[in-house]
Parts: structure tokens; sequence; C-alpha cells
């Protein structure tokens, strides 16, 4: 049994990272020894410093070997599955799964930051969402905060829904977007989300205009996050352990 939060987003490119990085710094910040966990990431060698592992290592300040945070990480630009297949790896769930089995040893809880979306192909046959389904642990959507993600985030929560993955809510996530007068579907696109799925959007997380670290992150997310569904999350696994 794993104690943790699956990080999933309505695509690429979506923020998750910041997201993981975000919810990881404050859960530590409170006390819990939380860890991350990228299973897979590809489109950028170990050393770089541009992968997500280093970045959500960077972001936290959690001292770990990135190898460890991303036991498997592939070079090429591609989804997982193809880009392990141009590395001469062929992956099997368990195998990903296995590969994580240490992290649970050296931390309470873990945040696991996916790649893509849910229906992102992780091996030959299978997906993301199977990932998150075998993990058995409920889910937050980091999605965009503008126009189209209304689409995107009902689609991906029907997703996981039909997984029986539990879907803690949805964050809302500015990134690299223009910015909000723009774009007016921002202001009710929250609203939409809420009254279409069902799901609680937890907040909005801001574009950040300088360089992250864990003192910002922590900052930022208690000003634009709920974080009473993701503690109660975390307190149910524990009662249920």
């Amino acid at each position: 049994m794993i104690r943790g939060l699956f990080v999933t987003g309505t695509d690429t490119g979506v923020g998750k990272t910041v997201v993981t990085a975000a919810i990881t710094a404050m859960l530590r910040a409170e006390g819990l020894n939380a860890g991350v966990w990228k299973p897979i990431q590809s489109g950028a060698p170990l050393g770089s410093g541009l992968t997500d592992a280093e970045r959500l290592l960077k972001f936290t300040g959690i001292i770990e070997r990135p190898e460890a945070v991303a036991p498997f990480t592939f070079e090429a630009p591609l989804t997982p599955m193809l880009a392990a297949k141009q590395a001469g790896v062929n992956l099997t769930l368990k195998e990903i799964i296995a590969a994580g089995v240490p992290l649970t040893k050296r931390y309470e809880a873990l945040l696991i930051e996916g790649a893509g979306g849910v229906a992102v192909p992780l091996t030959d046959d299978t997906l993301m969402v199977d990932l998150i389904s075998e993990l058995r642990i409920p889910a937050i959507i980091v999605a965009r905060s503008r126009l189209g993600t209304i689409n995107h985030t009902l689609l991906t929560a029907s997703f996981l829904r039909d997984r029986e993955v539990p879907i803690v809510g949805v964050i809302l996530n500015d990134g690299e977007s223009m910015e909000p007068h723009d774009d007016p579907s921002v202001a009710t696109n929250a609203q939409l989300i809420e009254q279409y799925s069902g799901l609680k959007v937890l907040g909005r997380f801001p574009r950040l205009h300088a360089e992250a670290t864990s003192e910002t992150l922590i900052h930022t997310a208690r000003k634009t996050i709920q974080f009473a569904p993701i503690k109660e999350a975390f307190a149910v696994q524990t009662i249920g352990g």
C-alpha cells in the first residue's frame, strides 16, 4: 500500500510539476515527511536540470537522488511508451510500480506526478490511468485556467471515474497562459467545472513571474489552494491503513 496522492493533468504542459511541488512543500512545512515520485519521464536527460524530477527536488528542497525520484527517464520527447522503446526498454506496469517502493520506506507519503494526461500510453497494454488505478490512491487534476479547460477537465474526470479512482479535486493553473483579462472564460471556468463535474475546484494557482523556490511555492499555495480536502485525503488513507 502506498500512502499518497497522484497529480495528473488534462494534458502535457499544464503545470503538474509546479503544483506537485507546491503541495509537497506545503505538507512538509506542516510537519509531514512527504516525498515526490515521478514514475516515468521523457524529453530530457537526468543531469540537465530540465527534467521534472530535478525540478521537483529543486522546488521542494528535498535532498534525494534524481534517479531515485524518477527511476525511468528517457531522452526522447515522446510519450513514455515510445520513448522507452526508442531507448530499447520494454516496460511493464509491475516494474514501474516496484521502482517506487524504496521511496515509500523513506517518506510518510508520496506526491506522485504523472506524465501528460490520464490516457497517455505507458506500456504496450496500459495507459497512465491504469497506473493510478493500480496504486489505489486518490488523484488531483491539474488543468489550465483558460478557454477549453472545461472540456478537458470533464473528460479527464470521466476517465478517472470509469476506473473508480477517487478525485480529491481540481486545481486550475495559469502557468504560461495569457493575462486573465485577455481570456474572459477564466472568470467562470471554475464555477462551470464544479457545476458539470460535481468536483471541487480547490484553487487557481497563479503564474509565477520569478524562479520558484520552496518558500515562494508555500506562500503562493497558502493564498490560493484549499488544503483541507488534500489533508483529509491523507488522513483517510492513514485510517484505512
